[in-house]
């Protein structure tokens, strides 16, 4: 592989506060293994990351929400521990498009790709995305956006269920409020009910086409444009399984060949002179034949560690060699390599880890796990505590749950004095529930 340039630091950057972030891991892996600096700015202080040996150091971030001249100040004061300007890699949509929104105050003190007007926010808001899309002549489920909740039913009765919402910003939803940025639906009402959250939310609903799929029908593609335009790095890979299940990240991806798809992605790519390192995410519709881009990410997709190639090259490092000036080597792809959340995943964790040799033949290519490796233990064996609680907790909030709606089912069941009506001579229990209803 070329070297990459290590007296040139990475400074990560993400508002995101999910500790769970493995794209994070992976970007701190990946350039710390090189030999660089690795910075982040971040609230990962009790996440599993901040334990990774490829990690210097880390910063504090933004506030929630902060306005752009925040962003800027903080950015400015972790600048000030570089004799030169570092790489910048933003790791989330909300920080991608900070980034892009301070480009020219940033841009003397951080190595950035060149700017691209408007772009990055034109892509990741997914109501701009659809007319982006047509204009580059790239399929993309037909999108509605009400105005009301009469309207969201109107729409779900035109898109048929089910149907996909969406909320146009995702990163503007608010942090545990119970709201996803892609939810399927099965009714009109689920559409109404969303539509009154829309406040709360921060950002228009859209709802869309359902684009039907069989098994693996889902597929994203990663890449870096570089200074001149080419794509470097990534390739296009399956999704064999997401969590949320059809609306969600990926949890197992497999590095699979597909000319088609790959053109696709760079047409989009050359239309919108792109510059930087993109995620993009397809549907294939078993109906047509046609690839539907379901998302376009600015930024790199937190599975990118999948497209690391026989060089060592991934996306991250793509940009890093990129913009320091030194050469991307040629694409050596490792088709049929895998990678694994195993928080989400745990029994195909276990068949991605490492086999002894048998015969002196190796498994090839490898695949990798999101949080497990044996160069950096620390972060897996963080995460498997912090996941253990979380589930653990998540357990008690829903038995609490299901506690309270039972309570309230008996309580409406029950006589005027507060206890259940008697049972009449003769009557089964069957019978009595029959009468109260």
């Amino acid at each position: 592989m070329t070297p990459l340039d290590t007296r040139i630091p990475a400074v990560l950057l993400r508002f995101d506060r999910n500790p769970f972030h493995h794209g994070t891991l992976g970007a701190v892996r990946s350039l710390g293994r090189a030999g660089v600096e690795v910075h982040l700015v971040a609230d990962d202080h009790a996440g599993p990351v901040r334990r990774s040996r490829h990690l210097h150091r880390m910063h504090p971030p933004p506030a929630p929400g902060a306005p752009l001249a925040e962003v800027a100040a903080t950015l400015r004061r972790v600048a000030r521990h570089f004799a030169a300007p570092a790489v910048l890699i933003p790791l989330d949509d909300a920080s991608a498009l900070a980034v892009s929104a301070l480009h020219a105050e940033l841009s003397g003190r951080f190595l950035l790709p060149r700017a691209s007007g408007d772009t990055a926010e034109r892509v990741a808001d997914k109501e701009s995305l659809a007319r982006v899309c047509t204009r580059a002549g790239v399929a993309h489920p037909t999108t509605l956006a009400p105005e009301s909740a009469a309207d969201a039913v109107g729409a779900v009765a035109r898109l048929g269920v089910p149907a996909v919402a969406k909320w146009s910003r995702p990163w503007l939803l608010p942090r545990d409020a119970g709201l996803r940025s892609t939810t399927l639906i099965g009714s009109p009402h689920e559409a109404a009910a969303l539509f009154e959250r829309a406040a709360e939310a921060g950002s228009r609903l859209l709802l869309q086409a359902f684009v039907p799929g069989a098994r693996d029908a889902d597929w994203f593609v990663h890449g870096y444009a570089g200074r001149d335009g080419v794509v470097r790095g990534g390739g296009t890979g399956r999704k064999h399984r997401s969590w949320p299940r059809s609306a969600g990240l990926t949890v197992i991806g497999e590095w699979t060949r597909n000319p088609e798809l790959w053109s696709a992605a760079q047409q989009l790519i050359a239309a919108l002179d792109y510059r930087g390192v993109f995620d993009l995410d397809f549907r294939r519709d078993t109906t047509t034949g046609a690839y539907h881009l379901i998302d376009f990410n600015p930024r790199p997709g937190a599975q990118f560690r999948l497209f690391t190639d026989g060089a060592g090259t991934d996306v991250v490092r793509a940009l890093h060699l990129d913009l320091t000036y030194r050469p991307v080597p040629a694409p050596h792809p490792l088709e049929g390599r895998t990678f694994v959340v195993e928080n989400y995943a745990p029994l195909s964790a276990l068949r991605t880890l490492p086999r002894p040799r048998f015969g002196g033949r190796v498994p090839s290519p490898p695949g990798e796990l999101a949080w497990h490796a044996g160069d950096d233990p620390a972060p897996g064996a963080a995460l498997r505590r912090l996941w253990l609680r979380h589930v653990a907790r998540r357990l008690r909030d829903g038995a609490a749950r299901l506690a309270r709606r039972v309570s309230a089912v008996l309580s409406r069941r029950t006589g005027p004095g507060g206890h259940a009506p008697a049972l009449v001579p003769g009557q089964s229990t069957r019978e009595r529930a029959a009468t109260d209803a």
